[in-house]
């Protein structure tokens, strides 16, 4: 009867370790249901993510396309500006060349000029401005003259000495 006894006490003892077991694995059975809630919308979200991934790739390789076109323009472009500069260059050295010569031109002209306008101005100041001036200062001094020769007589005699801070003109 003592086996008896220990058997049941050993059913007893499994069956509340069972109903402990079941308890636990219920807890399980609950937390995961409710992380599988939470987790749901961060699948969902990872889901979508990776969609909007796929979009952007195959956008990303139309922008690649794109700029590998672009590039391939860029370069054509710089070679046909590295043509225009190399032409430019050409046509600058001669217009520097065409530019200098014109400059010497019109040095040796304003020369030229510069000396006919002394001459001019020499011959004018030694035939023309020289004799008037002389003649002007002969017609002052017979103006003088005359002014002096016909003006009337004084009507005071002047008959007193000043001295010589009364006769200072400054």
């Amino acid at each position: 009867m003592i086996a008896s006894i220990v058997i049941a006490i050993c059913f007893i003892v499994m069956a509340i370790a069972l109903i402990a077991i079941a308890m636990i694995v219920r807890k399980i059975v609950g937390t995961v249901n409710r992380l599988e809630e939470q987790v749901n919308p961060l699948i969902t979200k990872v889901n979508l993510i990776g969609d909007q991934g796929k979009e952007i790739a195959v956008q990303f390789t139309e922008v690649s396309g794109h700029l590998s076109t672009a590039t391939k323009h860029l370069s054509e472009s710089v070679g046909l500006v590295k043509e225009e500069v190399i032409e430019l260059k050409a046509l600058v050295g001669q217009t520097a060349i065409v530019a200098k010569d014109k400059v010497e031109l019109v040095s040796r002209t304003i020369d030229r000029t510069n000396n006919q306008v002394i001459t001019t101005t020499d011959f004018i100041q030694n035939k023309v401005v020289e004799p008037a001036r002389e003649i002007a200062a002969v017609m002052a001094g017979l103006r003088k003259g005359l002014e002096v020769l016909f003006a009337p007589a004084p009507r005071n005699q002047i008959d007193r000495v000043y001295n010589d801070d009364e006769m200072f003109i400054g």
